[in-house]
């Protein structure tokens, strides 16, 4: 016979009572317990004994008894309390026999909570002491009915949004200038895709007693969070989070969900929402907004809306972030207390080491005004001296600073220079300037250092400050590049710590099992020998397919992709182009020796999503700047 009593399988996190000891006696299931801690005690069996006096009034209204019956046993239950603690204070809070609500205590002039004197009072039509949720239903009160409503009740507002729509902020703009004649408002936001509206930051800015801040960074801070907290003396304050931004659609007739939390019932989250919302206050990520960064949110919108990869816009000043600027203290420290000025910092790839480094140089110059700031950026990449350059001409604010050395670039004037190593290799460029020529150079991708060629530019020049940029300073042949720099790294921030800060996306990495066998290979300084893999690979049609299987396994939508394929040589991209073509996702692939037109369309193309994956050799492999690729595919 089936036991009904018995207690289902699963977990759970529940206080051992009688009847559950008694159901669980003889029990052969597993069975897990864990003490209840002293510190978490207080909390976990107060809101257990809420659900036992909860069952015992809702019996004494089951059996007729009315509300003096219910107050009768509360009150004995806190006579109790008082008898056990010996807490005579406590007994003041013994339910009053007049069994009624305190609704609400006003000023009797100048309030902002009555529409009038004597009339009715203004409050949200949910509970502000038990937590609700608002699904966008027919039945509930809308969001913007509730947030006006809200607005005028409370002492202090602040709000988190990633974006402000006229549309929106028009159903409570009134309510909002009738609340700060005498309250705070504090609001988040920022130019997230171009959605926030100009004319809504502007009309919330003309409020008193208003404060804003706006992030700017898009690309880092990626702030979704939908919040707006009404804080009231009372204690009984209120907070909305959800899926609901300052937009017409979002608070009146979109379907979103939003929790409306309490303080009374949760106020360890209330808390958590004060403390969070403060730290964003506090942080260099978000910009107190004024009348005058006007300029600046329009450019930033604009930005967003017509955002292109090839065409950087730098219409207002670049500042850095915090954990960039953290690096430029230590550089500062290294120099001024430590009196070092040949300097390495190690950043993971997508930190922005070159933007940290036009602002170490941007400050280089200010402190050496009216003298020469001669100026050498070495690099292995035309694609890395190019984003360079942009890179400091947005934070010199100079759209002309510099010029290129590289390719088919050819430089009018030396002295401000983004320089291949492969041309001051073939032009033999040392010869043509002083080891003191230059009072600034950079060494980008310093891990390449251990070359010859760069061993004959580093031995030849003595600059004011050397600055060595790299993401991984660890090489595969065990030779060390921090010796260049006293064997010291002047600051650093790794991948993991990377991620963690969310400075970077964290990724998902698919080992797929290979079924080619090399164990016949040779290995050749540190690697399989190219040509034999290149061999072994190429024509490889079951390799292939397999390849293609697993797009499609692991990707949502192989027509949402935007790809690198990276392989072993140039026979094997173009195999694996033809592959790729030949089953329906449009393909092509590049090497060292595709020309400058080639790279860029090709770059463009796969943007446009004109072609899916590019597959390359001894391409993208560092300085790639191409936001748009979701997909990595490691061939080789």
């Amino acid at each position: 016979m089936k036991d009904d009593n018995r207690l289902k399988n699963g977990i759970y996190e529940q206080v051992v009572n009688k009847l559950i000891s008694s159901r669980l006696a003889g029990d052969e299931r597993f069975v897990k317990f864990e003490p209840i801690g002293r510190e978490e005690a207080a909390g976990l069996l107060s809101r257990y004994i809420s659900e036992v006096v909860q069952k015992g009034l809702s019996s004494i209204k089951d059996n007729g008894g009315g509300i003096g019956a219910q107050i009768k046993l509360v009150n004995t239950i806190i006579d109790t309390i008082v008898l056990e603690t010996r807490e005579n204070y406590l007994d003041e809070l013994s339910v009053d026999n007049r069994a009624e609500l305190l609704l609400a205590l006003l000023e009797r002039k100048n309030n902002i909570f009555a529409l009038d004197e004597g009339g009715p009072i203004i409050r949200p039509d949910t509970s502000v002491s038990q937590s609700s949720l608002f699904t966008g239903a027919r039945r509930e009160p809308s969001m913007s009915a509730e947030l006006k409503k809200e607005i005028l009740s409370c002492d202090r507002i602040d709000m988190l949004v990633s974006f402000i729509k006229w549309s929106g902020l028009r159903l409570i703009i009134e309510e909002l200038r009738q609340f700060t004649e005498k309250g705070k408002l504090r609001i988040i936001t920022t130019s997230y895709m171009g959605a926030t509206d100009v004319k809504a930051v502007e009309e919330l800015q003309k409020l008193p007693n208003t404060e804003i801040k706006i992030s700017y960074d898009t690309k880092r801070t990626r702030l979704h969070a939908k919040t707006y907290v009404f804080y009231r003396n009372s204690g009984f304050s209120t907070a909305y989070i959800g899926s609901s931004n300052l937009s017409d659609s979002a608070i009146s007739s979109g379907l979103e969900w939003n929790v409306k939390v309490t303080a009374k019932d949760l106020p360890d989250t209330i808390q958590k929402i004060d403390a969070t919302f403060e730290s964003y206050w506090n942080s260099n990520e978000f910009s107190l907004y004024s009348e005058t960064q006007k300029l600046k949110l329009e450019a930033a919108i604009k930005a967003e809306r017509n955002f292109s990869a090839d065409n950087l816009s730098f219409d207002f000043d670049i500042t850095p972030y915090p954990f960039q600027q953290e690096i430029l203290d230590c550089l500062e420290a290294e120099r001024t207390v430590h009196n070092s000025y040949r300097n390495l910092i190690v950043s993971a790839t997508g930190t922005g080491k070159t933007v940290i480094s036009a602002f170490d140089y941007k400050r280089f110059c200010l402190e050496n005004k009216g003298k020469p700031c001669r100026f050498l950026f070495i690099a292995h990449r035309q694609e890395i001296l190019k984003q360079s350059i942009a890179c400091f001409r947005g934070v010199l604010h100079e759209p002309n600073f510099g010029e290129l050395f590289v390719g088919d670039y050819k430089p009018a004037n030396i002295d401000h220079l983004f320089l291949s190593v492969q041309t001051f290799d073939s032009q033999n460029f040392e010869k043509k300037t002083t080891p003191c020529f230059y009072d600034y150079i950079i060494v980008d991708e310093f891990h390449h250092a251990a070359a010859p060629t760069y061993q004959k530019l580093l031995s030849h020049y003595k600059p004011k400050i050397l600055l060595g940029l790299t993401a991984t300073p660890e090489r595969m042949d065990g030779k060390s590049i921090i010796k260049y720099f006293d064997n010291r790294i002047a600051a650093e921030i790794r991948l993991p710590e990377a991620i963690d800060r969310k400075l970077l996306s964290p990724f998902q990495y698919f080992g797929v099992t290979d079924s080619v066998d090399l164990s016949d290979l040779r290995w050749t300084r540190g690697g399989y020998e190219k040509s034999e893999l290149s061999k072994i690979y190429t024509g490889n049609d079951m390799r292939a397919k397999m390849v293609i299987k697993a797009l499609n396994k692991y990707c949502t939508d192989i027509n949402e992709v935007k790809g690198l394929g990276f392989c072993v040589s140039v026979a094997h991209a173009e195999f694996m182009s033809n592959i790729f073509n030949h089953y329906g996702i449009p393909a092509i692939y590049l090497t060292a020796l595709s020309d400058d037109t080639e790279r860029n369309t090709a770059k463009k193309r796969l943007v446009g999503g004109e072609v899916r994956f590019i597959f390359v050799v001894d391409l993208y492999n560092e300085g790639v700047d191409i936001p748009e690729v979701n997909t990595v595919l490691f061939l080789r």
